[in-house]
């Protein structure tokens, strides 16, 4: 059992922690509580979230209890975890509009029946501004400024803002509050996890155990997984797209993903690891590493259909005639004949912001009737039958 909750994880503080967590649990006859806690920051789960969430399935199927803290109240201060600038704090709408679509997507990884889900609002709000003081008393700056990106910052001479430095305080007392046994994270929220350890043995609790997943690489094969760099694949995209993306990533994500993203038996990834050193062709492994995907959230059938579609518009080339498919049709009620490459973009991609549509366009991946647009201020006139093709896999045409 043990080796299982530890396969693929990347850091366990105190190293033994876990067994002295289940020995105990097991004493008291009783389930560990664990914690996940997430700031809905944006409406859409990915395959970097689920990489905790199925390991946090992996210990609700064994009977403990899972507990997904909503931070409907940190939400609002913002995250500065791996930012060399302050976050934009969310309003109290957004941050309602995006919880909920999460809670809907964790569905897809987890029984929600049997997971606990809490808004740390309910305890955060009600703190008075003298228990505020006494709860930032237990911390110190030298403490603080252990963290990687506030000393980089302070280096740097780029402003720290005080509700930044508070806020790894604030996600650490969730911890005491809700008392739980392990907090699981990715490993860029290795320091809020330990602030919680830390917060719970100065409060006369049980420090909880900090279990890190790594960090799921996105499409471009360099940085994480993160919907701001438009590089993520989403646990609700559909499978045409979800193949398609899984067939975009670099060879060097073949393994990282073998791991990390599919839920093969550990016999069957190290049989694809082993087909790839023996110099198989990597379009065979990330077809099935794609259909495995889509067959965690979605159905095997969907997985066999994306597969054919992808054989018929990608490796027959139909996507570069002006004949093609469009995979998905918008129709736009335009209030004018001319707009701009941005504008126009925009609208078909309205999920997302104004800036990575902008660098997608810059880039050269957008094309109008085959040809390549690569000034997003460029204006155009607005036509029916107007085919626009974005990225590698997203077609649409004007009707």
């Amino acid at each position: 059992m043990i080796p299982t909750l530890k396969e693929n994880v990347a850091i366990i503080l105190p190293e033994n922690g876990l067994e002295e967590k289940l020995a105990q649990a097991d004493k008291e006859n009783r389930k560990l509580s664990i914690k996940l806690g997430f700031d809905p920051t944006a409406p859409d789960l990915h395959l970097g979230h689920a990489v905790v969430l199925k390991k946090l399935r992996q210990f609700q199927e064994l009977g403990h209890q899972i507990i997904i803290v909503v931070g409907s109240f940190t939400a609002r201060i913002g995250d500065p975890t791996g930012k060399n600038k302050a976050r934009k704090p969310l309003s109290t709408e957004e941050v309602q509009h995006n919880a909920e679509t999460y809670i809907n997507q964790l569905s897809k990884v987890l029984n929600i029946q049997k997971t606990k889900i809490v808004f740390n609002s309910e305890w955060l709000d009600s703190l008075g501004f003298s228990e505020v003081i006494q709860l930032l008393s237990k911390v110190t700056v030298a403490q603080l400024m252990h963290r990687n990106d506030f000393s980089k910052r302070f280096t740097e001479n780029i402003p720290i803002a005080m509700h930044e430095l508070i806020y790894p305080i604030l996600q650490g007392f969730d911890s005491v509050h809700i008392e739980c046994d392990i907090e699981m994270g990715g490993t860029d929220q290795l320091f809020n996890c330990t602030m919680g350890r830390q917060l719970q043995e100065v409060h006369q609790k049980p420090g909880q155990v900090v279990i890190c997943m790594p960090l799921l690489k996105g499409l471009d094969g360099k940085e994480k997984m993160s919907k701001s760099l438009n590089n993520i694949i989403g646990l609700t995209d559909e499978p045409n797209e979800m193949f398609g993306k899984t067939m975009s990533i670099p060879d060097s994500l073949i393994e990282e993903f073998i791991d990390l993203a599919t839920d093969f038996p550990s016999n069957k990834k190290m049989s694809l690891k082993a087909r790839m050193e023996k110099g198989e062709n990597p379009m065979n492994i990330k077809k099935l590493i794609a259909k495995n995907i889509i067959s965690q959230y979605h159905h095997q059938d969907d997985a066999e259909n994306a597969e054919e579609f992808f054989n018929n518009q990608f490796q027959s080339k139909n996507f570069e005639s002006k004949t093609f498919e469009p995979v998905a049709i918008q129709s736009l009620k335009l209030n004018y004949n001319r707009t701009t490459v941005l504008e126009l973009c925009h609208q078909l991609r309205n999920d997302l912001s104004k800036s990575a549509v902008r660098r997608l366009i810059e880039s050269g991946s957008v094309q109008i009737d085959t040809v390549k647009i690569t000034e997003p201020d460029k204006m155009i006139e607005i036509e029916k039958e107007i085919k626009i093709k974005m990225g590698k896999r997203k077609f649409f045409k004007l009707i």
